[in-house]
């Protein structure tokens, strides 16, 4: 099967590409910036195009002889003015419009859970209108998928905050300490893409993908430090103080919060179902996944290493 992953060199990208390499599907990952990713380069059957979304007729040339198209597309902070709109959602109407131009008979796209127009934070409301045109296109056999925060190696939830405790060793602040998560693991998400391909139930829905298990954020933080044997002491803040240090954090470059964030994350980020039976997954725990490259083997090894558990 040819599949053209748009947005594909990031974290599930990767995964799912190589995973989908794995089933023998020859993949085109359509990227701005092809030369930054090196380890997707040396698989077979993977090649790499830069485009110009707007330009008249390009993107449709590029997935013209496509069989499935997967929009990865997306961002977690903004890098200018309206960052959110046209990544979340010019560029997935964009996909979704040259996609039912040239016929291609299958598109996936990647929202997250709360997406939402009434959503408190734009990243969530970018992602809400862009799920809600997407599904909304005439004549389009396309699914969307809603996870939750999502985990494995390379990660940038339980990796971050095992740099962030290991940078501040005493007394670790923590903004919206009581909201609870539903981690689930990025192989059970790729999976979700790759079996709904073929199976015209989930034409036209949108998918809420959630781990077995939900916790409170300090839970999460809490277990990371088990994990890296760190003694820093987790402080929650409240809401008098959680905004004004998101706030601060986000001035700096690589911040590990902003207030947009701040405000995605005073919602609860749990489904009523783990995930559904028709995508045919049995989720991970994280106690089974995350010890495993907490523990500082090579990239390498871990995807590896997953890639036979998820196989027994």
């Amino acid at each position: 099967m040819n599949i053209c992953i748009i947005g594909g060199t990031g974290f599930v990208g990767t995964h799912l590409i190589n995973t989908l390499v794995s089933q023998g599907h020859s993949i085109k990952v359509i990227t701005r910036r092809p030369e930054r990713h090196r380890h997707l380069k040396t698989l077979p059957a993977v090649k790499f195009s830069t485009i110009d979304f707007f330009g008249s007729k390009i993107l449709e040339r590029q997935i013209d002889t496509y069989d499935v198209v997967i929009n990865l597309a997306g961002i977690l902070n903004p890098s200018g003015p309206n960052s959110f709109e046209l990544v979340h959602e010019k560029v997935a109407s964009r996909i979704a419009q040259a996609t039912q131009a040239v016929g291609t008979p299958r598109l996936l796209h990647m929202s997250a859970l709360n997406a939402d127009e009434t959503a408190a934070s734009e990243y969530l409301r970018s992602k809400g209108r862009a799920q809600k045109a997407v599904l909304a296109t005439e004549g389009l056999n396309v699914t969307s998928f809603s996870p939750s925060v999502i985990f494995g190696p390379q990660d940038s939830f339980f990796n971050r905050f095992s740099q962030l405790l290991k940078i501040m060793p005493v007394f670790f602040p923590l903004t919206c300490a009581g909201t609870r998560f539903a981690p689930i693991y990025v192989g059970d998400v790729t999976d979700a893409f790759i079996n709904s391909i073929d199976n015209p139930d989930t034409y036209g829905k949108n998918y809420n993908l959630c781990g077995p298990q939900s916790y409170s954020l300090k839970e999460l933080v809490k277990y990371t430090a088990q994990q890296i044997d760190s003694h820093s002491l987790i402080v929650p803040l409240n809401q008098f103080f959680s905004k004004p240090v998101a706030m601060f954090m986000g001035l700096f470059p690589g911040a590990p919060i902003t207030l947009d964030n701040y405000y995605s994350m005073k919602q609860d980020s749990v489904c009523s179902a783990a995930v559904d039976e028709e995508l045919n997954i049995e989720p991970h725990s994280i106690e089974s996944i995350v010890p495993q490259y907490l523990s500082g083997r090579d990239f390498a090894g871990q995807m590896d290493d997953l890639r036979k558990k998820s196989q027994r």
